[in-house]
């Protein structure tokens, strides 16, 4: 008999969280994904973590999630803006997955309080064509060869932690990059060709709000230079891992804008112009 994510927790309440030499406890890392699941703030372990330590707790985090979230349909990559790895403390992507039920459709009415410690973002999602041929591109006119659909993504992450601002690297990596909920926008058809790769790179990312307020705004190039070269680095990054992706996987590709904390009655619409029919995506927080 399988025991629940939700009974294990209250069995590890009372546990005290010993400091560890390397890789977090089964114990610590089912406590933080309880707290993640009942969006309440995570307690990091005792100790310092190093980036080997969060990423191998990390795989246990995800492990627990799926209890309660069930199957990935896709992966983010997190820390792809220099402003965001430099707000983080660490000068390098981390990945994170995304379960079916953190995705909602275009115009979503979303709880301000989403999450522990919510937060929105300008992103950008691309789901897979063909995940043998993207994980051996050098370019990201490659890439596109292998990418079936570009769409529009507001990310809405959570911080989780009770101080945000002394979350670092290896804790973020822990508690899954973040990931909670995302709004995802109609997919524009990858068209295999050099100007829709460098559109990419050159297009301009805005957020509004109701009023059309720009509330930031950021360019394609922010992300590794190319949103594409984040698909690159996530579908070699898993390979290595042995987690291929798999066709029709949805890949959130990082943040075009500074992360913003929600409030109740803000409308918010991200716009990708210079690509195509310069898509948008919205969603309103009550």
């Amino acid at each position: 008999m399988k025991t629940s994510l939700a009974a294990l927790a209250l069995g590890l309440a009372a546990l005290p969280l010993g400091a560890h030499a390397a890789c977090p406890t089964d114990l610590e890392a089912a406590t933080v994904a309880a707290a993640i699941v009942a969006r309440q703030p995570v307690t990091a372990p005792a100790g310092e973590m190093s980036m080997e330590d969060g990423l191998c707790g990390q795989g246990k985090v995800v492990r627990y999630l799926a209890q309660a979230y069930g199957e990935p349909v896709g992966y983010k990559a997190g820390l792809t803006n220099p402003v965001v790895q430099k707000r983080f403390n660490y000068n390098a992507p981390l990945r994170g997955t995304l379960f079916k039920s953190m995705i909602v459709e275009d115009g979503a009415e979303v709880p301000a309080a989403f999450g522990a410690r919510p937060v929105f973002e300008a992103d950008l999602v691309v789901e897979v064509g063909n995940p043998v041929g993207l994980a051996k591109a050098a370019t990201p006119g490659e890439a596109l060869r292998h990418i079936k659909a570009v769409r529009p993504f507001i990310e809405l992450p959570d911080l989780m932690v009770g101080d945000p601002s002394k979350l670092g690297g290896p804790m973020l990596a822990m508690i899954n990059v973040g990931a909670r909920l995302g709004v995802l926008g109609k997919p524009v058809v990858a068209k295999h060709d050099k100007a829709l790769a460098e559109a990419l790179a050159l297009m301009t990312v805005s957020l509004t709000d109701g009023a059309g307020a720009v509330i930031d705004s950021g360019k394609g190039s922010a992300t590794l230079g190319n949103p594409l070269n984040a698909a690159i680095w996530l579908a070699q990054d898993l390979a290595r891992a042995g987690t291929p992706l798999k066709r029709g996987d949805l890949l959130s590709l990082g943040s075009f804008t500074k992360l913003t904390p929600p409030k109740p009655g803000l409308v918010v619409t991200a716009r990708y112009e210079g690509l195509p029919g310069n898509p948008q995506v919205v969603v309103k927080f009550k």
